[in-house]
């Protein structure tokens, strides 16, 4: 058997920058056992799987260790294989997720623009743990899916080097840490080493959480954000309530086949 794989960096419109997913087009599931070691064979910090089902594109995420139940990057990056990779003339695409959340991607101006859930986070009382495990002491810490960290500027999330085993401890599958940007609305970064993700470069995802919080603190709903990796990106923000617009630009580095 014979699968398409495609690799884009999501996020950059400069290969070697951004964020890089897996992308496999398939005419039906594979068993999940052998779609997570695809993943893991990949290396990277996850493949999307998506099957075109007439106007709907169902679509799967997997990290070298674990399914996801949303990925940003992952979800961009597939759009732009469906758009300029197959050639579909489409200006709006629909995916179904495996949990049948819908969701929308454009595309305009040269953007993929998201429309993801928003995820509020909460105040949680774990900041001693999580200053433990960062190495650094955050103004405050919240949470939803992920843990968010609050610091005071982007000097303070610049100079966070984590301790990965104790982030491993956390009951959370990744902490974001994020402050307001220098020259842009808020940076941010992503440690999910129980994903087996040490730092992930862009985390689409992780602006579901970050649009809610940063369009209150700063009174803005139009947002850019910047990902302060080692690759970097920029992530175009629009807080809808319910809702979230996550934008980016992407680029397609590789075209092979793999062998099963």
């Amino acid at each position: 058997m014979k699968i398409p794989i495609y690799q884009v960096d999501a996020f950059t419109s400069e290969i070697f920058k951004g964020n890089p997913a897996a992308v496999c087009p398939l005419n039906q599931w594979l068993p999940e056992i052998t779609m997570q070691k695809i993943a893991m064979e990949n290396n990277l910090s996850e493949t999307a799987f998506f099957i075109e089902d007439k106007d709907i594109f169902h679509i799967r995420w997997f990290t070298p260790k674990a399914e996801l139940d949303l990925a940003g990057h992952p979800t961009l990056a597939t759009a732009h294989v469906i758009m300029k990779e197959n050639k579909k003339n489409l200006s709006k695409i629909t995916f179904k997720t495996k949990i049948n959340d819908i969701l929308n991607v454009s595309f305009k101006n040269n953007l993929y623009i998201m429309d993801f859930p928003s995820r509020t986070p909460n105040p949680i009382n774990e900041i001693d743990l999580i200053a433990a495990a960062l190495g650094k002491k955050p103004i405050k810490v919240l949470g939803h899916r992920d843990v968010v960290a609050i610091y005071k500027n982007e000097e303070d999330i610049k100079s966070i080097y984590p301790d990965m085993e104790k982030l491993k401890k956390l009951n959370y599958p990744a902490v974001i840490v994020t402050a307001p940007g220098d020259n842009v609305d808020f940076v941010s970064r992503n440690f999910a080493p129980k994903l087996g993700i040490p730092e992930d470069p862009v985390t689409g995802s992780a602006h579901c959480e970050l649009i809610p919080y940063w369009s209150k603190i700063l009174n803005k709903k139009d947002m850019i954000a910047y990902q302060l990796s080692e690759r970097g990106g920029k992530i175009y923000c629009i807080d809808k309530n319910e809702r979230v617009s996550i934008g980016g630009e992407a680029i397609t580095f590789l075209r092979g086949e793999i062998e099963l």
